[in-house]
């Protein structure tokens, strides 16, 4: 039996990631609270597990004391000279135990532990497996769709994940058996059933990611996003520039014939994206991300504050519909910006 308990685990190590050390651990745990069940709950229990040796041993200890009070924890010195002429007053007899000696309630009991730490470990390796995958994009498949609210129950890699309707795009219409992008925007506490994971597909992480995996000057470092401005299923802004003077940030993300861009926003339905050079210099900055309108002038009048002027034809399309595109703009350079005629 000694020896099969080593080989489930080093058999359960193997399959799911758990530690042979860690329910080594739990599993004297569970041997020591269902002894003490056994025997009573002043009883002393040392338990020896070697994974070389394969092998488990369980001793009950008891101290030597001139009159014993309680004998789960006490043996008379008298009866501690017949184990062993050494021991004396104060001494420690260790009396080995039988495991299969225990009631079926204890071995019950001691099962349960182990049940439990075996989910325990499972919840926590799958929150460690989510959290490598924090602000990444991973791909799930719809197990579930929840007719009423819209809600999807993903199938990923490393479990069952709620998408609420939400966090999807408003173009957004999935069936049971389709696979979908995700971005991994948060990994919290982990609860009874396992961490609680948020995924979304309008967070700008989204769209990052996707021109990581489309652009491979992104990918290399060569083509760096500064900077991100998305109101998800309508517009997006992102600031690119070049770490490498002979590419040309735009050009690059937009790829040849527009398949680059293309590829990503296959992915995103109807929301538009505004591709813009990043300067270092705020005005050039601003100017650039209140495309495509044509920017006549920017005066930075404060730390954080702007004031642009553009052509009367041109303050619609800078203001852009309920005010959008100015929105972005502002949100992208994190100024605050004042558009006059």
């Amino acid at each position: 039996m000694n020896a099969k308990l080593f080989e489930a685990l080093a058999d359960l190590e193997a399959a799911k990631g758990i530690p042979v050390d860690y329910m080594l651990e739990k599993i004297e745990g569970a041997l020591i609270k269902s002894i003490e069940r056994e025997i009573g709950p002043t009883a002393k229990v040392r338990v020896v597990l070697d994974p070389v040796k394969r092998d488990m041993k369980v001793y009950q200890q008891r101290e030597v004391v001139e009159e014993v009070n309680d004998p789960d924890c006490e043996i008379s010195l008298e009866d501690a000279k017949t184990i062993s002429k050494r021991n004396k007053i104060g001494s420690v007899v260790e009396t080995k135990l039988a495991p299969d000696s225990f009631r079926r309630l204890s071995a019950t009991a001691g099962k349960q532990i182990i049940i439990q730490a075996i989910r325990e470990a499972e919840r926590n390796n799958m929150a460690r497996a989510y959290e490598n995958k924090r602000e990444k994009l991973i791909t799930a498949t719809v197990f579930k769709v929840d007719d009423l609210s819209g809600d999807l129950t993903l199938e990923t890699a490393d479990g069952m994940v709620r998408l609420p309707r939400n966090l999807q795009l408003p173009t957004d219409a999935f069936a049971v058996g389709d696979r979908i992008k995700v971005y991994v925007s948060e990994v919290r506490s982990v609860d009874t059933r396992g961490p609680i994971v948020d995924l979304s597909r309008v967070h700008p992480g989204f769209v990052r990611c996707l021109f990581e995996a489309e652009i491979p000057e992104i990918a290399d470092g060569t083509v760096v996003i500064a900077g991100i401005a998305r109101e998800a299923g309508s517009r997006t802004k992102i600031a690119v520039y070049s770490a490498d003077e002979n590419v040309d940030p735009i050009g690059a993300c937009i790829g040849n014939r527009g398949m680059r861009i293309n590829n990503i926003l296959s992915e995103l339905g109807n929301e538009k994206i505004d591709i813009i050079r990043y300067h270092e210099d705020p005005a050039e900055y601003i100017r650039e991300a209140l495309s495509p309108a044509e920017v006549l002038g920017v005066v930075i009048d404060g730390e954080r504050s702007a004031r642009v002027t553009v052509a009367p034809n041109q303050l619609s399309l800078a203001i852009g519909k309920e005010g959008q595109n100015a929105k972005l703009a502002a949100r992208l350079t994190g100024y605050k910006i004042d558009i006059k005629a």
